[in-house]
């Protein structure tokens, strides 16, 4: 990140990152890529209890990379593209970069 990142901005970057440092909510992100999932498909796709899988989408949910919709008693999860973008402008902030050739080291 930049110097001109703002805190808010870092700390929501961490929050993101730390929803995903977890195999079993990145295996939910890979099974949500392709569209909306209901809880039920997930619980079975995950192979986690649904306690254990609640807890994970909370954390998803929480961070701002899912959003989640009631149909009757059923539950449907999608990615939250917002928070992906974010991702991927996080992600490519950390790309080393060439001084320019009037930099006196503090591009180092």
């Amino acid at each position: 990140m930049n110097a001109a990142t703002s805190d808010a901005t870092r700390q929501e970057t961490a929050r993101l990152f730390h929803a995903l440092a977890d195999p079993t909510r990145l295996r939910i992100v890979q099974l949500l890529r392709h569209g909306e999932r209901c809880v039920c498909d997930l619980t079975e796709a995950a192979d986690a209890a649904q306690s254990r899988l609640s807890f994970h989408l909370k954390v998803l949910k929480d961070a701002g990379l899912l959003v989640d919709r009631r149909d009757g008693r059923w539950v449907y999860y999608q990615l939250q593209q917002k928070a992906l973008d974010k991702l991927g402008s996080a992600l490519s902030s950390f790309e080393p970069h060439t001084p320019s050739p009037r930099c006196r080291g503090c591009c180092e």
